[in-house]
């Protein structure tokens, strides 16, 4: 915990790095002061197609799930940086967005081996 999914869409490959999408979440998340480096967990997906009501032809979205606890501004300052990092790498994605949801710490159960 915390997961950061990162899912995107392009009609062209070579605007989207997963890899790179992903060290940058990762090491914003990591620098945030309110996420530990070695509890992150990061993946990209990317759907089949998309449909934009505006006729956009791709995007970035991403999910950062958290333990609930985080103030809001505290989570306001990790979507804003996570968007402006992705914004400037990924200059050809139509649409950048975040979500930062939190989790109930009494329902999130995981086992480990």
């Amino acid at each position: 915990m915390p997961h950061v999914v990162i899912e995107h869409f392009t009609e062209t490959p070579a605007d989207f790095d997963g890899a790179h999408a992903m060290r940058l979440a990762f090491d914003i998340c990591a620098g945030c002061g309110f996420i530990k480096p070695e509890d992150l967990k990061l993946r990209t997906t990317q759907p089949e197609a998309i449909l934009f009501g505006d006729g956009r032809r791709s995007f970035i979205h991403v999910t950062v799930l958290l333990l609930a606890g985080r103030s809001d501004a505290m989570k306001l300052g990790l979507s804003r940086a996570l968007v402006a990092a992705l914004r400037e790498a990924f200059p050809k994605i139509a649409a950048i967005s975040t979500d930062i949801r939190d989790m109930n710490p009494d329902c999130y159960k995981k086992s480990l081996a």
